[in-house]
């Protein structure tokens, strides 16, 4: 009996020590990673996709994505989405919750610069260096930020000065843009990318705005016939990629360590990098299609540099509260992304 009952022991003893090598030796993360366009678009192809694959590989397995099959909420909800656990890692625009991303502005004034990758590092810079404390992101944690390519018009005929434009519908993406066709006597709709194909063929607006990847991505080539560029833009979209910080610290510490390598600035300039090269795509096939790209003359730019001359004071004054130099801020921006176009 005593015989039987010490070889039971040792069994036990033996499985449990199988089981623990058997165990692996990390407990996995996964992060729910929410995509509101589809994958084939800049933001999945080029951002977050890359992202979640360096992830994988730097901590060796440790942290992975899962791409869930379908947004989990609309757009502009997505920031809360994150911060509620929802889901745990994303991008988002900020113009989308209007009111919320004040900083961000910085990075979408017209006029800033011709590529996504200068102004990116810019705006990621500045961020780092005065709108960290502000807390605009409670809730989340901030990879990264970003802008898309200078933004365009698009519509069904020329825009060649502002008399052209004057009271006509145009989608916007919310964030300065808003303001920008205000002043410049448009009409504009603050609505979600994936809504515009719809918006347009119904014929419920007179054009939109987009970097030149989005107009091709999205399918909308054949519902315009005109391109006004703006050199250095008309305005930029700003992004963020966040994080749900609850899952952050379920990561172990040198995972982390191994992760916060990849934000910040070499995500904002690989976010720019990934833009760059799909407006390239989008301007060609644009010409392939015959849409005609004008560019907007002196007299035109000149027009709108007037009418929006306020809206850099109108920044700088309201956030002042937020203890921010916005006009300082905004020249450093500017001496940041023509640095960065001079490389």
């Amino acid at each position: 009996m005593e015989t039987n009952m010490n070889t039971m022991k040792t069994v036990k003893m033996l499985m449990c020590v199988a089981a623990a090598v058997a165990a692996p030796a990390f407990a996995q993360v996964t992060l729910n990673t929410n995509l509101w366009l589809p994958q084939t678009h800049v933001t999945a192809a080029g951002i977050i996709l890359p992202l979640c694959a360096d992830i994988n590989t730097v901590t060796s397995g440790r942290v992975k994505c899962n791409v869930l099959p379908k947004a989990v909420v609309a757009a502009p909800q997505t920031f809360d989405a994150i911060k509620d656990g929802v889901a745990d890692l994303a991008l988002i625009v900020e113009g989308y919750t209007p009111g919320r991303f004040q900083l961000a502005k910085v990075a979408e004034f017209p006029f800033l610069g011709d590529t996504a990758e200068a102004t990116s590092v810019a705006y990621q810079r500045v961020y780092d260096k005065y709108f960290g404390k502000a807390d605009e992101y409670k809730g989340v944690k901030v990879l990264a930020v970003t802008t898309h390519g200078p933004g365009q018009l698009y519509t069904k005929r020329p825009i060649k000065t502002l008399d052209d434009l004057r009271g006509l519908k145009i989608r916007t993406g919310g964030g300065l843009v808003n303001d920008v066709f205000k002043a410049l006597g448009a009409t504009g709709m603050l609505k979600a990318a994936p809504e515009v194909y719809e918006l347009m063929s119904g014929g419920i607006i007179d054009g939109f705005v987009f970097p030149r990847e989005t107009a091709f991505s999205l399918k909308l080539i054949p519902l315009f016939s005109d391109t006004l560029s703006v050199p250095g833009g008309l305005y930029n979209v700003s992004f963020a990629v966040i994080m749900n910080p609850a899952k952050w610290a379920q990561i172990s510490k040198a995972d982390q360590t191994a992760m916060q390598a990849l934000f910040g600035e070499p995500l904002a300039r690989r976010a720019g990098k990934a833009w760059d090269e799909a407006d390239a795509k989008g301007l060609a096939a644009m010409q392939q299609a015959g849409i005609k790209v004008t560019t907007a003359s002196p007299a035109l730019i000149a027009d709108i540099k007037k009418k929006i001359e306020h809206l850099e004071t109108d920044w700088a004054s309201s956030v002042k509260a937020k203890n921010v130099d916005g006009a300082a801020v905004l020249k450093e921006m500017r001496d940041e992304i023509a640095a960065e176009s001079r490389k």
